[in-house]
């Protein structure tokens, strides 16, 4: 996945659908209905953000049929089979509460209810089956894995997220 600083991935075209143009997606996002009325995506070629128009786009779950503007055959629609989708952060729906976009927690103060401040969210790191947070306090990698026991505050106005590290996970990384 590229990585565009004024966009973020929305999905990807994962094959045509039918002979006239039109594409199958796969929208990574828990609130697909979000984008149903969106008239323009960007589409990474070759790291190139390149602006496609949608004339009609209907969702079926996290998958979408689409046919974009100028492509109406089966042969262009091949060419952008497994390119990936992205928008500008500027259409991201506004999370509230302890809910976030992993872009926007970076640099965030962590503060554990037990430890005190652990420092700035330096990444969110995505594995296979968890995400999260990596923290270096005293130069000492931590990472606190993001779910909504561990998450009990996210206060944006004053930049800090305050977490409850499960029992050991601190000494794990601090204690060596």
């Amino acid at each position: 996945m590229s990585e565009f600083k004024d966009h973020f991935y929305l999905g990807k075209i994962v094959k045509v659908h039918g002979y006239e143009g039109k594409v199958s997606i796969y929208l990574d996002t828990d609130e697909p209905q979000e984008y149903i009325d969106i008239d323009m995506i960007f589409i990474d070629i070759s790291g190139n953000l390149v602006p496609y128009f949608i004339d009609d786009l209907s969702l079926l779950n996290n998958k979408a049929v689409v046919s974009f503007m100028d492509v109406d055959d089966i042969d262009k629609a091949t060419t952008l089979v497994n390119k990936e989708l992205y928008l500008p952060l500027s259409l991201l729906p506004e999370l509230t509460g302890n809910r976030f976009y992993y872009h926007e927690v970076k640099g965030m103060n962590v503060i554990d209810q037990n430890f005190g401040d652990l420092g700035p969210i330096s990444a969110v790191l995505e594995y296979p089956n968890q995400a999260v947070l990596q923290v270096f306090v005293d130069g000492k990698e931590v990472l606190i894995p993001i779910s909504n026991e561990i998450i009990i505050n996210v206060d944006r106005t004053k930049n800090i997220m305050t977490v409850a590290a499960p029992e050991g996970l601190l000494d794990v990384y601090l204690k060596s």
